[in-house]
């Protein structure tokens, strides 16, 4: 009975913060994670290298595009208020939301810079059209070849090293 009571009451603590959007100035905890006032908030509809993947540049080298994903932001918000409309929470515990940066949908704006990778079976496509833009200017991942960011993580939890998780040779050319 207690751990009935214990699920109920955390539901619907978590359907109470869910009603209010996540408003302040934000540190980036990695390319599509961000930390506000003490709360974790993974952007909606997007996904973006993980800490250690590595991907190649147009000269074929590997770089750490996982470092690119999370410092960029965080200079394009730079001092900036961050405005989050929290959708769910995800597995983790993480407020799923979409979040802006004077108007400009941040997700967008990772997608756009080559920097994430649209997620349509969440954001139903919403950013295809950009993603699309970042590829055929080779902006970020684009200007090289990468590992899908998901692929990396199932590789990681593998036992895979992230240099051999990094290995595109089978990804997008």
């Amino acid at each position: 009975m207690k751990g009935i009571l214990a699920v109920a009451l955390l539901m619907a603590s978590s359907r109470v913060a869910l009603a209010e959007d996540v408003i302040g100035h934000a540190s980036v905890v990695d390319g599509d994670t961000l930390m506000i006032h003490g709360i974790s908030i993974r952007l909606w509809g997007v996904d973006a290298p993980k800490a250690g993947q590595l991907c190649r540049g147009e000269d074929g080298d590997q770089y750490r595009c996982s470092i690119e994903a999370a410092n960029k932001p965080g200079t394009f918000i730079a001092l900036r208020q961050v405005n989050c409309n929290p959708i769910n929470l995800d597995r983790y515990g993480r407020t799923v939301a979409t979040c802006s940066v004077d108007g400009a949908d941040l997700g967008e704006w990772l997608v756009r810079s080559g920097l994430a990778l649209d997620l349509p079976q969440y954001s139903l496509g919403r950013y295809g059209s950009v993603q699309h833009e970042a590829e055929q200017a080779k902006r970020g991942i684009w200007k090289g070849s990468h590992v899908e960011p998901s692929l990396y993580r199932v590789c990681i939890r593998a036992g895979g090293r992230p240099v051999d998780c990094s290995n595109d040779a089978n990804a997008h050319p």
